[in-house]
């Protein structure tokens, strides 16, 4: 494609020209390739030659029969189920082709995928111990409170403790300053 006919230039050419009052281009038709049998002359007949003209016998291949559940008895792991999932088989004798493929063992066995296959409505039980020692167990009561020991309490200070030695202090005394004095 040129750079002067690709969309662009041609949408602003004719931007330009719808703008300045100009006529607009008369589009390219795009050729579409035409088919051999597309070209071939179709004869309309007459009605009289209608009449005279007898159809042509249109066999449908023999279909056959539909399967019941008798044949559903006879089928074997190994046996063609297309017949059984056609659309115009009773659903009854389908279910019961289905059965009979999916009872093969084959079908039974355990693949990398089955990890969610326990049954996850059974609580995962704690153990008694740490479970009564969450706090959220003991904030909504879930056991009776536990007989605990009373807490040992640490020795209390004697009421007079006595002084540190502390060096003398040599710093000259400072005159104490009221509260609501301003200092400068």
């Amino acid at each position: 494609m040129s750079k002067d006919n690709n969309f662009f230039s041609r949408w602003s050419r004719r931007k330009v020209l719808a703008q300045t009052g100009e006529p607009l281009p008369e589009p390219v038709p795009v050729s579409t390739p035409v088919v051999a049998a597309a070209e071939a002359v179709v004869s309309v007949p007459t009605p009289a030659a209608e009449a005279a003209v007898p159809e042509p016998a249109v066999s449908e291949p023999a279909q056959p029969p539909l399967p019941t559940l008798d044949d559903v008895a006879r089928l074997t792991p190994q046996s063609d189920f297309k017949p059984f999932v056609a659309r115009a088989v009773d659903p009854q004798v389908r279910n019961a082709a289905m059965k009979t493929l999916f009872s093969d063992p084959h079908f039974n066995v355990m693949d990398g995928l089955d990890i969610y296959i326990d049954d996850y409505s059974k609580p995962d039980p704690l153990p008694l111990e740490l479970a009564r020692k969450l706090t959220s167990a003991q904030f909504m009561k879930v056991f009776d409170a536990p007989e605990q020991a009373p807490e040992q309490v640490p020795p209390q200070a004697p009421a007079n403790p006595p002084e540190p030695a502390v060096a003398e202090d040599l710093s000259p005394p400072t005159e104490p300053t009221e509260p609501n004095e301003p200092t400068a």
